[in-house]
């Protein structure tokens, strides 16, 4: 099979370097171009521990030049900045994986929680994609709109129950995150001393991911969907938990149901007891367990949130997009111990 040169603009931080070590090794695609805002620099001046597996230069943004080189490319960009370079891009003829939030929300929704979209444009047709629950709609694509860690976690707790809970009772969910989910950048509320021996949450209920839950939530369903959302930061590295809290309306097996929603998938676990965050460490596995008490619904996604929250499922995404099995190149082994 012909190779497909991709690249990466925003190659300096935590999913960057998580894209990376898949592209490297991917069969498929071969990776041509990275760069960040400065350039300069060498993968392996940024990430050491990729000193004698990829030294190639990390350029400035070039987008004449990304055009040039590359059929694809991921962005690991914040937002905003992602929707200028992928706008870019786009008009040079490049697909897009998009890892940012820019691409992920209606215009009013995005403009609410966000900032002003400056691609409305390219927001139109971006595919927004869960590979379980969206199908290959990626196949394709022009533009991906990847979601991330939060919301694939609650989504693929959740949606297996949509036709089965009451939505006019609350439905609560519970996000616990990594620090890296805050990103490699320093900040007061991940230092070190803040974070270590310590569990806090923040952004209670407006947290602007709670409004990507509902809104896609409801795609899913046809239906109006709200939540109440509560994030929190706990102290380890990398890994999520999304556990979800409803009210049954029908008398149902949870664990049956989410057997059946999820047969065939290849990067879903269904447990048969709560999973851990390090069964999935380094993976693209989603393990769910779901059980009810009474009416009670409580259903549990462990995902890895740098990988199946980010990166490799951008890369899942992306092998959809250009026609390869979307197992192509996906770690399935994890951090143990």
């Amino acid at each position: 099979m012909k190779a497909i040169n991709v690249g990466i603009i925003g190659v300096s931080g935590y999913t960057g370097l998580e894209l990376l070590k898949m592209l490297i090794h991917h069969p498929i695609f071969a990776f041509a171009y990275c760069a960040n805002t400065e350039g300069g620099t060498t993968v392996c001046e940024l990430h050491p521990a990729l000193l004698g597996v990829c030294d190639l230069a990390v350029e400035k943004v070039d987008l004449d030049h990304a055009a040039r080189v590359c059929e694809l490319v991921f962005l690991a960009l914040p937002h905003k900045t992602a929707m200028n370079t992928a706008k870019g891009l786009l008009e040079r003829g490049v697909k897009i994986v998009d890892l940012s939030a820019d691409y992920r929300l209606t215009q009013e929704n995005y403009e609410a929680f966000y900032c002003e979209h400056e691609d409305v444009a390219n927001l139109s047709h971006a595919v927004y994609s869960i590979p379980e629950l969206h199908g290959n709609s990626a196949k394709g694509a022009q533009l991906i709109a990847n979601p991330g860690c939060h919301v694939t976690a609650s989504l693929m707790a959740l949606t297996p129950f949509l036709e089965h809970i009451d939505l006019s009772n609350p439905i609560f969910i519970d996000s616990k995150t990594g620090v890296s989910g805050a990103g490699k950048s320093p900040s007061a509320s991940a230092h070190y001393v803040s974070v270590n021996d310590n569990i806090n949450c923040y952004n209670i209920i407006k947290h602007r991911h709670a409004i990507e839950i509902e809104q896609h939530a409801g795609s899913l369903c046809g239906c109006d969907v709200k939540v109440t959302f509560v994030p929190s930061l706990v102290p380890m590295t990398r890994g999520m938990l999304a556990c979800v809290y409803a009210t049954l309306k029908s008398d149902i097996d949870p664990l049956a149901v989410i057997e059946q929603f999820y047969k065939n998938k290849p990067f879903v676990r269904i447990r048969t007891a709560p999973p851990h965050t390090k069964m999935t460490s380094g993976t693209n596995f989603a393990d769910i367990y779901a059980t009810r008490h009474a009416n009670a619904l409580v259903a549990i996604c462990a995902i890895d949130n740098l990988m199946r929250g980010a990166s490799s499922q951008a890369v899942v995404n992306a092998n959809i997009m250009m026609g390869l099995p979307e197992e192509m190149g996906i770690p399935k082994i994890a951090y143990v111990p």
